[in-house]
């Protein structure tokens, strides 16, 4: 038995021999016969991976919606794209956003008008919607946010039709939310913010008037706000520009889009003039039904206007909730008290305007102010506005056809000085260090934004009224918008 296992040994001993000796044999024989290679490069040195340590750093930051801390390792994360939970909070805020638009402005307005005008009420906030879209992704992103932008007024064209935008890379707008994303969420802004005009001059402006303006009036007004307000380098940018000539906070949009729209909306009803009947005919909403599943509508909304604003799903995003849900039903309360002391009556139109315009001065503030401070802001946006609309507008004699300046400028301004009075660090550390004088600086953004839209809506409506013309014949009036303008009718029966 050990005898065989020696032989077996031996042989197996042989054989791993051979085995060796002849590739060594071989290799010999084809070094003598070749040209030997060149010396083999250094290997790449491998990616440094991130500590432990560091992996749980990258998770603290994701909870709590901050940057990702420094790596002492060098390594890159291993979470570096979109957080899914604050994304998935954006991609809903950003769906509200649009929403607010189509279908709740739409109907809002529509049901403020008459029965004939109201598809032309419809298509022009549909028709702004997708004019304005490709117009973001062709270069109005990139004037508004463009990542190389050096001016404090205005973007370049370093973004333009979505460059360097990617679904996979954060940064643009906030640490954990997809680049993307970010520029779908200002896009529906974009888009709110000139549908809100056309509330002043409902009833009497051509639809294709309306786009001309609408486009022009980007680039002249929205563009640059949008980049003053919000831009790291804007001229109006407190929170994230150290060197913003005016070192003003704007939340959600008091400036950029309610004073914006709501003052380039007085100046365009005044140029336009008055419905054809005003003060001889009754005017009266057809259906305020759509009008209150408008506002209701509108509120929804409003969620992801102020609440999303914060960019994620956060504390300072739970406080812009509080604070607009409060001022806005506050608002909605006193508006319609005052009209039950005043009237009689607490209207619906009451109820529906008055909750509007507490969202309307809310919006700057949302996420600066604490739940009192919203509850006494909703009172103040209750009474201010009401006056506007009750009172002030009969006083001065402009037809206002839905109350956007009423609402939206006259709101708009409230809220972005209001939000220099009640801001507090409690409720948003960033406000700590714009805290003197604030209320200053509010002014002066306010001023700015009233004189630049007014001048530039002025020079823009004279244009397209000198090209195109702004009004329809006198009797495509009287007949109504919706079959002229479109060939349809709201209704059949």
């Amino acid at each position: 038995m050990t005898s065989r296992y020696l032989c077996k040994v031996r042989a197996l001993t042989a054989a791993a021999i051979a085995s060796i000796a002849i590739p060594m044999c071989m290799t010999a024989h084809a070094q003598e016969a070749a040209t030997p290679p060149p010396a083999a490069e250094a290997a790449a040195p491998a990616a440094a991976t991130p500590t432990l340590e560091e992996r749980i750093a990258d998770v603290e930051a994701y909870m709590n919606n901050v940057a990702r801390p420094e790596k002492a390792s060098g390594a890159t994360s291993l979470v570096a794209g979109p957080g899914p939970g604050t994304n998935a909070w954006q991609m809903v805020s950003t769906a509200l956003v649009l929403f607010m638009t189509l279908p709740g402005l739409a109907l809002f307005y529509g049901g403020l008008v008459r029965r004939k005008n109201v598809l032309s009420v419809l298509a022009q906030c549909l028709g702004i919607a997708c004019v304005v879209t490709p117009l973001w992704w062709l270069c109005g992103y990139s004037l508004s946010f463009g990542v190389d932008a050096k001016s404090a007024f205005i973007g370049d064209f370093s973004n333009m039709m979505f460059k360097g935008v990617e679904p996979g890379n954060v940064g643009a707008g906030y640490y954990w939310i997809s680049d993307s994303m970010w520029a779908m969420f200002q896009l529906t802004f974009a888009i709110i913010t000139p549908a809100l005009i056309i509330g002043a001059i409902a009833e009497r402006m051509k639809f294709a008037a309306i786009m001309a303006f609408v486009v022009i009036w980007m680039f002249a007004v929205y563009f640059p706000f949008a980049h003053m307000v919000w831009s790291t380098v804007g001229f109006m940018c407190g929170p994230l520009n150290p060197a913003a000539g005016i070192k003003a906070i704007d939340f959600a949009g008091g400036t950029v889009v309610h004073m914006t729209s709501g003052w380039s909306a007085l100046v365009l009803c005044l140029i336009l003039g008055k419905r054809k009947g005003l003060g001889k005919e009754s005017m009266a909403p057809h259906s305020m039904v759509l009008c209150m599943v408008g506002t209701g509508m509108l509120w929804v909304g409003w969620y992801g206007f102020n609440a999303g604003s914060a960019l994620g799903a956060d504390a300072i995003a739970s406080n812009a909730f509080v604070t607009t849900t409060l001022c806005a039903a506050t608002a909605g309360l006193a508006w319609a008290l005052i009209e039950w002391i005043c009237k009689g009556k607490p209207s619906v139109l009451g109820f529906c305007s008055g909750i509007v315009a507490g969202l309307v001065v809310i919006t700057p503030a949302a996420g600066f102010v604490t739940s009192t401070s919203s509850v006494i802001m909703g009172v103040i946006a209750g009474v201010v506005p009401f006056l506007a609309v009750a009172y002030l507008k009969q006083m001065l004699g402009y037809d206002d056809a839905l109350d956007t300046f009423g609402v939206h400028g006259v709101g708009g301004t409230l809220g972005a000085i209001l939000t220099g009075v009640f801001a507090d660090e409690k409720a948003n550390s960033v406000v700590a260090g714009l805290k003197n004088g604030l209320i200053v600086e509010q002014l002066k953004a306010v001023g700015l934004t009233i004189v630049w839209s007014v001048v530039a809506t002025a020079i823009i409506a004279y244009i397209v009224k000198a090209v195109i013309g702004l009004r329809p014949s006198a009797e495509v009036e009287e007949a109504g918008l919706d079959l002229a303008e479109h060939g349809e009718q709201g209704y059949e029966h």
